[in-house]
């Protein structure tokens, strides 16, 4: 539960104006059950969860047809890796591989967040989404660091590779991988996002060993420029693996969305008339795109009165300015003495 928020956090309209609006639902279906007393929220709310349903579908087949590319071109580099006995393509096959299991993971994800709530998980599976994109930044820094390491280590000697087998293998490694970004660049969810880098990160590769095979094809012998670009570019993944990895725990930790501004929040619902304060203002993300808030707002004395229509006032405003669906907003007087709590 959110410090300072009313109870049954997970419930994503307002707190009943008085006991006989009592919802005998739990979490979002909550919603679902306080918005048809609005009609205008209900719209909000069927608009949103049907656009995030949407989404869902469409980034689940976005995954599948590149977890088909990226089988395809696993088997491509693994066969002619062997019969060419190019170290960097067997190895960028490895990067294949790792992104199939992304692809795989993301996938399983999806499914599971799709599932409906209940009474133990009041807000679904949406977090599995941000498991997903956590693991999918830990293994991304870990094999940009491998990639960094294997490329210092070759300097000194960079092994020989049969650039005429190896060139037109990769580049339709590189020429897959471009298609498979191209299915997952519109991905909506951080899930998605995760699993697209790691194709990001083996197209990069992919780039590598085209541009080594083509210069090797031109200068035999000139193996040195497999391990600079390697270098350079798991440099670049491992700097956007940290992003990945920064957004995905401040949406663990329920950090505010980086394009919010709680003052900035507070402010507008302080503005609206009848509003004298709003205190215990929590705003987070639940998955991507995703973002709920709770708060207490305090009512000018004389301003009592028509509950529903200031809570439908606060929330079009959330909704219309700050894209939040879901809040939890408590209404009380300048004399409600409040319960102490932990912070």
């Amino acid at each position: 539960m959110k410090p300072g928020a009313p109870q049954a956090l997970g419930e994503t309209q307002s707190t009943p104006s008085s006991p006989e609006d009592d919802c005998p639902k739990v979490g979002m279906d909550c919603e679902v059950a306080h918005a048809h007393a609005d009609e205008q929220d209900h719209d909000h709310a069927h608009h949103h969860n049907h656009n995030h349903a949407a989404d869902r579908v469409s980034d689940r087949r976005r995954l599948i047809l590149a977890l088909v590319i990226s089988g395809v071109v696993l088997i491509a580099e693994v066969v002619g890796g062997l019969v060419s006995g190019s170290l960097a393509l067997l190895s960028d096959a490895g990067h294949v591989l790792t992104d199939m299991s992304s692809l795989v993971l993301s996938l399983l994800a999806l499914v599971f967040a799709a599932r409906p709530a209940d009474a133990r998980r009041t807000f679904g599976y949406h977090r599995l989404e941000i498991l997903s994109a956590l693991a999918n930044g830990a293994v991304l820094v870990g094999l940009s660091t491998a990639i960094v390491v294997s490329s210092i280590s070759r300097f000194s000697a960079p092994p020989p590779v049969d650039a005429k087998v190896m060139l037109p293998i990769a580049t339709f490694g590189l020429l897959a991988n471009l298609a498979a970004i191209w299915l997952l660049h519109g991905a909506h969810s951080l899930n998605v996002r995760g699993a697209y880098l790691h194709v990001v990160s083996d197209t990069l590769s992919s780039v590598a060993v085209v541009a080594g095979g083509a210069l090797m094809l031109w200068r035999p012998g000139l193996y040195i420029i497999d391990p600079i670009l390697g270098t350079i570019l798991a440099a670049l993944v491992l700097y956007t693996s940290f992003r990945l990895l920064r957004e995905a725990v401040n949406v663990l930790l329920e950090a505010v969305p980086h394009h919010l501004d709680v003052e900035r929040v507070r402010g507008e619902v302080r503005a609206l008339a009848g509003i004298e304060d709003v205190h215990d203002l929590h705003i987070w993300t639940i998955t991507s795109g995703l973002y709920a808030l709770s708060a207490h707002i305090v009512v000018r004395p004389g301003a009592e009165g028509d509950n529903d229509a200031l809570l439908r006032t606060v929330k079009e405003l959330l909704h219309k300015n700050h894209r939040i669906a879901h809040s939890t907003l408590q209404i009380e007087s300048s004399a409600y003495e409040h319960v102490s709590h932990v912070p």
